[in-house]
């Protein structure tokens, strides 16, 4: 029995400026455009707005598993950088940190995501290796909805202020 990967970084580029991925990427409620997992999400509380410390969560679906995910956003640079840190089961269980970095590149942008697991309770990571085979490696998908996100901000309708 393998162990989940801890740790991934994929990237993309798009012909859209920074501006226009942010404003995608701080709308929680569009990451199901993009997303091949998370289908939706919402804002907890009174934030609906990326700030550190603003709630989200997320409605995610691999196979025929569904599960939600309290989410807390830790870092909000914009338009440079956006982390944010998932509240696994109980809040005890598991938890990872998303990263999205946005860098100039040309006229347009390199969109760079990173995953860091930072706890996993003991055997937590098998059982999910075995039930959630999506997620042994899942650097593909990832890069798969980065070139999504790219595409997305490519429309012009993003390009200008909000």
């Amino acid at each position: 029995m393998g162990r989940l990967l801890r740790y991934g970084r994929v990237e993309a580029i798009t012909s859209a400026p920074a501006e226009a991925v942010w404003r995608i990427i701080t709308d929680v409620t569009r990451i199901g455009e993009w997303s091949h997992e998370c289908r939706g999400a919402h804002w907890i509380g009174t934030g609906h707005r990326a700030a550190p410390g603003v709630r989200f969560r997320g409605t995610n679906r691999s196979g025929i598993f569904v599960w939600t995910r309290s989410c807390v956003f830790t870092t909000v640079d914009p338009p440079r950088s956006l982390a944010w840190r998932t509240v696994g089961l109980w809040g005890k269980l598991d938890s990872t940190v998303w990263r999205i970095d946005l860098e100039p590149n040309g006229t347009g942008t390199r969109i760079v995501q990173t995953f860091d697991v930072v706890r996993v309770a003991p055997g937590m990571d098998r059982v999910y290796w075995l039930l959630i085979k999506a997620h042994r490696d899942r650097r593909d998908a990832l890069s798969d909805d980065l070139q999504r996100l790219a595409r997305l901000a490519e429309v012009p309708r993003f390009h200008q202020a909000a």
